[in-house]
């Protein structure tokens, strides 16, 4: 699947979801973004190894699409293996083939993946996995472009550009002895950094956009109305750990849930398992009985809380009161705020001005107390004069 790929403008958009990942253009408008789009078109002509890091779901296998698409060897090979699914004497025969006879079930000789991709292109996702063993033959086949067949002994000769991806730390692993030194020199060439979707927030819309067309088309529909003010809201302000492959499905399945097609969609559905009631906890006393525990109840909600089901509402007012806390406990110190909340200054800034807060001004006659909290965050540190302590509109 092509996911995360447009050209520019609405109808390129359109067009993107019948685009191939070898010929589309990554969707994406943050400066982080467009950093690594940068350093992709400066990598790809080069006939060097390139390793591909982010965390999972961010699209490193779109990223080394693209090197490849962007490189001399455009029109070769694009061979592509998982390090991850195969044991090792398996990833070892995928990797450089089997000859026959080399073990139970090799009735006939095998061409492995560095073979198929003879003056192309070889994408090895989850290296980080690859045992040692495999691991000193990727390194001579890098280095030399030789390898030989499983069972077999003569030298096999390739010229493959070997693109890797991991979400692992190579250099601790390095550390550890449990990876390479060596081949983390050779494939570290030049090191591609796939941003986390949490990283460039304002490219969710855009996104969000590219994924419900994909639906809609993949369900007959004629059309997508949008999404509604509330739906976009929750979709920004969600973190995504699992990044643009959590917000794909998020997005597909609420598109497929619509209930009124025709209508812009209001409801996203960020958990598709149903919720389940506690079971209850048995006890055993000292006599031996055993005695059923109550189900914990939970609290009431609070009688400012907007009426149950508006969920879009729920979710603004919880926001606006994490902000509001934070910004307290850091004595309306913006940076010092960010941190606690793990967002970065400029994201912060992006919420406070969402929820209205920017320029609101602390109460003077309770001005908040060091907790804690901020002397974890700024250990040894002493507490900020009053006059120093700045509005919600300032950066302190």
């Amino acid at each position: 699947m092509a996911d995360g790929y447009h050209g520019s403008g609405g109808q390129s958009l359109v067009r993107s979801a019948t685009s191939t990942a070898d010929t589309a253009t990554p969707i994406g408008e943050a400066p982080a973004f467009r950093e690594m789009l940068a350093h992709i078109s400066l990598a790809a002509p080069l006939n060097r190894p390139v390793l591909v890091i982010g965390e999972r779901g961010t699209g490193k296998e779109l990223v080394a699409s693209r090197l490849a698409y962007l490189s001399q060897r455009w029109d070769r090979p694009f061979i592509k293996l998982n390090c991850a699914v195969l044991s090792e004497a398996l990833l070892d025969s995928e990797l450089f083939g089997h000859e026959a006879g080399a073990f139970t079930g090799a009735a006939r000789r095998r061409p492995g993946r560095f073979e198929l991709a003879d003056g192309g292109t070889l994408f090895l996702d989850e290296i980080a996995t690859a045992s040692m063993a495999v691991q000193e033959k990727l390194l001579r086949v890098i280095e030399y472009g030789t390898f030989e067949r499983v069972g077999g002994n003569e030298p096999q000769q390739v010229d493959v550009r070997v693109v890797a991806a991991t979400h692992a730390d190579l250099p601790a692993l390095v550390r550890a002895d449990r990876f390479r030194a060596d081949l983390l020199d050779r494939l570290a060439f030049d090191v591609v950094a796939v941003p986390p979707l949490r990283a460039r927030p304002e490219d969710i819309p855009l996104l969000a956009g590219h994924f419900a067309l994909r639906m809609t088309r993949e369900l007959g529909r004629e059309l997508f109305a949008g999404f509604a003010p509330e739906a976009m809201a929750v979709l920004k302000a969600h973190d995504w750990p699992g990044n643009v492959r959590e917000l794909r499905n998020a997005v597909e399945r609420s598109v497929y849930r619509m209930e009124h097609v025709q209508k812009p969609l209001a409801r996203i559905v960020l958990d598709p398992f149903p919720a389940m009631a506690p079971r209850p906890v048995t006890v055993t006393l000292a006599a031996g009985a055993p005695v059923a525990s109550p189900t914990p109840q939970a609290a009431p909600p609070a009688s400012a809380e907007p009426e149950a089901g508006d969920f879009a509402a729920r979710t603004r007012q919880f926001e606006a009161r994490l902000l509001r806390e934070a910004m307290e406990a850091s004595r309306y110190n913006q940076r010092t705020a960010a941190r606690r909340l793990g967002l970065t200054y400029y994201q912060l800034r992006h919420y406070l001005k969402v929820h209205e807060l920017l320029g609101q001004k602390p109460d003077a006659e309770a001005p908040a107390a060091p907790s804690a909290l901020d002397q974890a965050v700024t250990p040894g540190a002493a507490p900020a004069p009053a006059s120093r302590r700045s509005p919600l509109g300032t950066a302190a």
